[in-house]
């Protein structure tokens, strides 16, 4: 029988932690903040699917869920590159790869196919799985920033940077697609908008 581990160990207590190959770092040093984004992001794409699957709606579970659930995978190999200092590389760690970028590009496209032209700048919002997408697109941004600021100090693999940048494209247009097929419409940029009337609160 197999036994069991705890889930704490205690060795985060002084607000070090351990990368991959044993080494030790500060739980805010700028590897840590990027691949924690990068699981914040995950987490977030973990709510729109369950979103998605609460509304019961076979189509967009069935040809969105399986991206979402593909790059929440990418997303572990990613956190997984970045928690690996590039001394202590092996070929067993996981990592994204010029494929997955050209598969994230090809289905940006295959959505952008089913969305109406964009003539203007949208906010987040619309749907609940909708606006979760947005949500995990501004956290991925956030780790792209991350991740170029950790990139000036240590290496970084090149594909990294790339898989996140069309990441964050590719939950734009997925947040779009849900909206537009649930008829939840797009709440667009009004530069210049003026303040409602305070009598109606």
């Amino acid at each position: 029988m197999t036994k069991k581990t705890r889930i704490y160990t205690r060795g985060g207590d002084k607000g070090e932690t351990g990368l991959v190959g044993g080494k030790r770092v500060a739980k805010d040093s700028l590897r840590i903040r990027a691949f924690g984004d990068i699981d914040e992001c995950s987490s977030v794409i973990g709510l729109a699917r369950r979103a998605l699957r609460d509304v019961g709606e076979a189509a967009a579970v069935s040809t969105l869920d399986p991206w979402l659930a593909w790059t929440q995978d990418m997303l572990f190999n990613l956190g997984s590159d970045l928690a690996t200092v590039p001394a202590e590389r092996r070929g067993s760690i996981p990592k994204v790869t010029q494929r997955d970028v050209d598969a994230l590009e090809s289905a940006i496209d295959a959505a952008e196919d089913r969305l109406p032209a964009l003539d203007a700048f949208i906010h987040p919002g619309g749907s609940q799985a909708g606006a979760f997408l947005h949500l995990a697109r501004a956290v991925c941004r956030r780790a792209e920033r991350d991740i170029v600021e950790l990139g000036r100090a240590e290496t970084v693999e090149p594909l990294v940077l790339a898989y996140v940048n069309r990441l964050s494209d590719a939950l734009f247009v997925w947040a779009r697609v849900v909206n537009y097929e649930r008829g939840a419409g797009e709440h667009r940029w009004d530069q210049g908008a003026i303040p409602p009337d305070a009598a109606g609160l």
